[in-house]
This record gives structure tokens, sequence and C-alpha cells, in this order.
């Protein structure tokens, strides 16, 4: 018997909308629900993560998954919520992208086809490339009105007089697209649901609407809120861009202190959306978490979570201890062990200057390294001063004035960590 997936949706905060019925039709016995994902990149952000979290519920819950890499619809560009038509994609950069995606969406799904509630990944491009614009217009087209696709939501914003550039008219077909994607799985797969976030409901009800007209059947539509921050700030982007799940493109140690540094409100509403805690569990942590708010246990535990799901308890570790580079103690050592991506992030906006290598080689004295041939004090008497007063350190390490540097200080064979008391920092870049 299947457990009450909508009720574990609503309790974490993770239920916008459901179509009548979806609840029972879930209860009666294993369904098959699908979530549309983007592949305009190879690698996902977190912005997808609900989308995933809710496949993931859904097969715990007992059902069957399928995630949809949006290979055609990526080649069109979906209107909901965007204000400019995007970039088209070819179909290498689709299939590579496609491959990327299921590397990462096997870390929260089971593609184990030996069990009956499996995850399955499908590309719409597969079932659309061969589809002639005359066949789609008369098989599908025919059976939805002008009138009905006007009356969504994501086609009225496009057409309002806020939108400068209007709407082409390969956008305006997106949600034929996309409806046509559930009446092709609920016809071939039996796929009776589909999930997205709340911008996506007038996609997802054109295809409920297929299934009824087209397949004499019934399709259902549920889905989740548009995750939000209390600073009305926009969740998962940052100065730099994205929070992408790939660790080539956001560090483990980037990631980590992205949780890390969520407001009180947020974390208590994101640690019952990315993580799998339990309704005991998470009360447990909120109520430990106001009783001292300033240990911010509930961002630490959201954070240990979800870095460990995303990447692996090796990389929580490794990014536990770059923060404590900066915010705690640490050596010299673990200055060492960082690579340089995780260093750059540890010590990003930290002033720099560059020394050619040359300079190494006889030994770089401390009154050059410090204010010489860097700036990063004022003059040599105030770098004499500093190191008469023991506030001088290099790679964590106090140092005296008599200390010379060379190559064997070289974090990554490029970097020196220079510092002034604790929180004073300055990178030597030897190029």
């Amino acid at each position: 018997m299947a457990s009450n997936f909508v009720e574990e949706l609503k309790w974490r905060g993770m239920l916008h909308d459901a179509m009548p019925g979806t609840e029972e039709h879930l209860l009666s016995g294993m369904q098959s629900a699908y979530v549309g994902i983007d592949p305009t990149a190879d690698s996902l952000h977190i912005g997808h993560l609900v989308g995933v979290m809710m496949l993931r519920h859904f097969q715990l819950a007992g059902h069957k998954p399928y995630a949809l890499i949006g290979g055609a619809t990526g080649m069109i560009g979906d209107p909901s919520g965007k204000s400019a038509e995007r970039n088209l994609l070819d179909e290498a950069t689709l299939r590579h992208n496609q491959n990327a995606l299921k590397e990462q969406l096997s870390r929260f799904l089971d593609f184990d086809s030996a069990t009956d509630n499996g995850a399955v990944l499908v590309n719409n491009y597969d079932w659309m490339k061969d589809f002639s614009f005359l066949d789609f217009i008369r098989d599908v087209g025919k059976h939805i009105t002008v009138n009905y696709m006007m009356a969504k939501d994501s086609v009225k914003k496009r057409l309002s007089a806020e939108a400068k550039e209007g709407m082409s008219f390969t956008e305006f077909t997106y949600q034929l697209v996309q409806g046509y994607d559930f009446l092709y799985l609920y016809k071939n797969y039996n796929c009776t649901l589909q999930m997205g976030g709340s911008d996506q409901w007038g996609n997802i009800t054109t295809g409920t609407e297929l299934i009824r007209r087209i397949g004499n059947g019934k399709g259902y539509a549920l889905t989740c809120p548009l995750i939000t921050k209390a600073d009305g700030t926009k969740f998962g982007k940052t100065e730099s861009g994205n929070i992408w799940l790939d660790a080539e493109r956001t560090s483990p140690y980037r990631f980590y202190q992205y949780w890390l540094n969520t407001s009180d409100e947020d974390a208590e509403k994101y640690i019952k959306i990315f993580t799998f805690l339990t309704k005991a569990e998470i009360e447990a942590l909120v109520e430990e978490h106001r009783q001292a708010p300033h240990l911010r246990s509930l961002q630490k535990r959201l954070a240990e979570e979800i870095t460990t799901m995303v990447h692996s308890q090796e990389d929580l570790e490794n990014a536990q201890k770059a923060s404590n580079i900066l915010f705690g103690k640490s050596t010299s050592e673990d200055l060492k062990k960082l690579d340089e991506k995780t260093f750059l992030d540890v010590f990003d906006g930290v002033p720099q200057a560059e020394i050619p290598r040359a300079e190494l080689g006889g030994g770089l004295d401390m009154i050059g390294a410090l204010a010489d041939k860097t700036g990063f004090l004022g003059s040599n008497s105030e770098a004499r001063r500093e190191l008469k007063q023991n506030s001088i350190s290099v790679n964590k390490e106090k140092v005296k004035a008599d200390y010379i540097i060379t190559d064997k200080d070289l974090i990554n064979d490029k970097f020196v960590l220079l510092q002034r008391g604790k929180k004073n920092y300055f990178v030597l870049v030897v190029a």
C-alpha cells in the first residue's frame, strides 16, 4: 500500500495546488508521475531541487517517478516566468546535458529497473523529433482552442504591456508541446500525474485537457510553491550566479556556505523541503534553534544534510575545514589541503598581489612580502612594527622579521596567505 504522498508534501510546505481527486488517485495504488527538467545546462542548480525532491518523495511513497528531460522543449523556450525568449540548443549539446543530468539525478532517485517503481529518464526530443509540423497541428493543435491558450497566465503576462518584446509563435505553442508530452507519457507509460512549480500550472492543465480530449482518460496536476527568500532576493542566486550541483561550477565549499548563511526564517522552511529528516527530527531541531538561535544549529544541520546528499560526506568535511580557515582555528596543513578552486572561493574578495616566480628563487623577505613588493601594508616601517608585535602570519603560522618565504610555502604551487591579526588577509599569487 502506498503511503500518503500528498500529506507528506503538505507538512513540508511543498504543496501549492492539486487537481481535485489527486490524493485519492495516489492512494488507490502505485501510480506514475513526471517532472520536466530544462536541459539548457549540463548540471542542475538548486532551483531544480524542489522538483527532484518531489520525485524522490513520490518514489519513497511507493510510486514510480519519471524525470523528463525537455530536449524538444529546450529547443523552444518556456514562456512561464520568463521575460525574454531563451537560447536554443543543438542535439549534440542536448545529449551531453542529458547524460550529465542523469548522473546527478541518480543521487536522488533509484533508477534500478529491477524494482516496480524504479525511476525512468525520458527525453521528449525522442518522440518529438519525427513529428512533422502538419501532423502536429492536425493531431494535437485542433483539439485546443486559441481562446483556451490565451487564457493562460504565462501567455497573458508576455502579451501584456510590461513585456516589450511580445511573444513569438514558437513560444506560444510551448504549452501544446508540453501538453503533448503528458499525453504521450499517459498513453505509453500509463503516467497519470504531472508535477512542477506553481508557474507551470497552465502548461500542466493543457496536458490534462489533451488526455481528456484525445486520450479519453484522466490526468492529474500537482504543483509546489515557487521557493522564495524572506529578504525578497531570489532563491538559488548569488552575485556570482546560480548555485549549481556540479562541483566544477559551484565548489562544495561555496555550496555549503550558501545553506549555512540562510536566515533563521528561511532555514526553518528549507530544512523541510531540502532534507529527508522526519517531522519529529525537524520539530526537535526547530525547538533547539529557538532556544539558542546564536548557535545556528538549524542552518548547520541543513547545510550538512544537503551538502552530503548532493556531494559526499568527504566533501562536507572538507567544506567544514575550509570554513574553519576563516572563522576558526586551522593550521598551515589545513590550508595546503585545499584545492585551488576552494582556496579561491574561501578567499574570494581578499586583496591580492602577483609576484614573479623568480622572486622566490632566493627567497622573499618579510618586508618585501608585506610592503615593498605587495602593498599589503602601507610602508616598510609599518611592516617592521607589525612583525615586532608578533601579529603577522604566513599560511596561518606566526612569523618573525627574519622569516624568508620560499617555494615550500606555496599552496597549490601558486599561493601564499599573509595575515595581520585575526581578520586581515592578503593573498600572494606567484606567477
